[in-house]
């Protein structure tokens, strides 16, 4: 009976310590996924470097490079955790901001999920088109005239608040001046998306409703915000030359604003030149009654807001004193002519 119990209790022992063997190893292995997966190949804070993954490119072809870079200790557990975590087909082509002091699993998330470099891009209140464009190709992220030609697509089955808007009118006004994070791979036509979809954002639906109520268009509030945008800097002003536009638009009056004539002739200085107010030109508002064709500019919050609730006054004039930049409001055509003496030719 002893010479059958022994091998018998032998081979649970052996058993019990293969287990143990076994189980140990299995710790070991996954410490050393969990060291190769979560902890970077430099423990100190390490400076990034600009990484491109061109179109095409694979697994291997990072992994090779990264571990080149000095970005990651092994290639060949960056290509298996690559493929065992099923992001494989997800990696996409950009340029990366990376460093060693960045672990295997946040690498293969930022590619896998386009966590791209993106440039900051702020466009400014009253910038028009041709700035915004011109900026952007100083910057090297488009070309002046991609841009523009993106800006004469039909977005109006994406935003509905363009569908007051004339087909033949572009997207001068809908631009809505903010800092925007813009992707090297971006295209133009996404970044105009992105611009259209903040513009639907801040336009919320107690300011549409309160156009409505208005009997107005968002293309015409638009249209006077643009306006207001280049005439006049403070707040308060804004509503008051608001006021002082839409009743001369109310009464038939012409709008006669210096802004209009810049846009049509691309001056930036301010001034106005007399022979310019009778050129022929739709957006003329010395010469044509009424709102221009359309946008001059691209407005901010305060401009759109201050076309929406103007502010009453018995002003019918406006000038911007050349010395000071303030506004000086007359009631009085006689007052007005007075001003322009005392405040722009003196």
């Amino acid at each position: 009976m002893k010479n059958q119990t022994l091998p018998l209790k032998y081979y649970l022992e052996l058993k019990k310590k293969l287990k143990k063997g076994a189980y140990a190893l299995g710790v070991v292995l996954l410490l050393l996924f969990a060291w190769e997966l979560f902890v970077p190949c430099s423990l100190a804070k390490a400076p990034s470097a600009v990484y491109v993954v061109q179109n095409g490119e694979g697994n291997k072809e990072i992994a090779t490079d990264l571990k080149k870079l000095g970005i990651v200790r092994n290639s060949l557990f960056f290509r298996w955790y690559v493929a065992i975590s099923g992001q494989y087909a997800k990696l996409q082509a950009g340029k990366y901001s990376v460093s060693s002091s960045a672990s295997v699993f946040s690498l293969v998330k930022k590619f896998a999920s386009g966590d791209v470099i993106k440039n900051r891009v702020t466009v400014i209140e009253g910038w028009d088109a041709e700035d915004i464009s011109s900026h952007l190709q100083d910057i090297a992220l488009y070309k002046e005239e991609d841009f523009l030609k993106v800006l004469q697509q039909d977005f109006n089955s994406q935003f509905d608040f363009l569908g007051d808007k004339p087909k033949d009118a572009g997207l001068e006004g809908y631009l809505f001046p903010d800092t925007y994070e813009v992707s090297l791979r971006e295209t133009p036509e996404e970044m105009v998306q992105n611009i259209l979809a903040n513009f639907d954002r801040k336009l919320t639906p107690d300011i549409r409703k309160e156009i409505s109520s208005q009997g107005k268009s968002i293309f015409q509030i638009i249209t006077m915000a643009s306006m207001i945008e280049k005439e006049v800097g403070l707040e308060n002003d804004k509503k008051i030359v608001s006021g002082i536009l839409w009743k001369r638009l109310a009464s038939g009056m012409p709008l006669q604003v210096d802004a209009t004539i810049n846009y049509i002739t691309g001056s930036n200085s301010g001034k106005v030149v007399a022979r310019n107010t009778g050129v022929d030109s739709p957006y003329n508002t010395y010469k044509y009654r009424g709102l221009p064709r359309g946008p001059i500019s691209n407005p901010g919050m305060e401009s759109i807001l201050a076309s929406i609730y103007p502010k009453e006054s018995d002003y019918w004039y406006y000038l911007s004193a050349q010395s000071t930049g303030k506004t000086i409001f007359s009631a009085t055509f006689q007052e007005h002519t007075r001003a322009i003496a005392k405040y722009l030719r003196s």
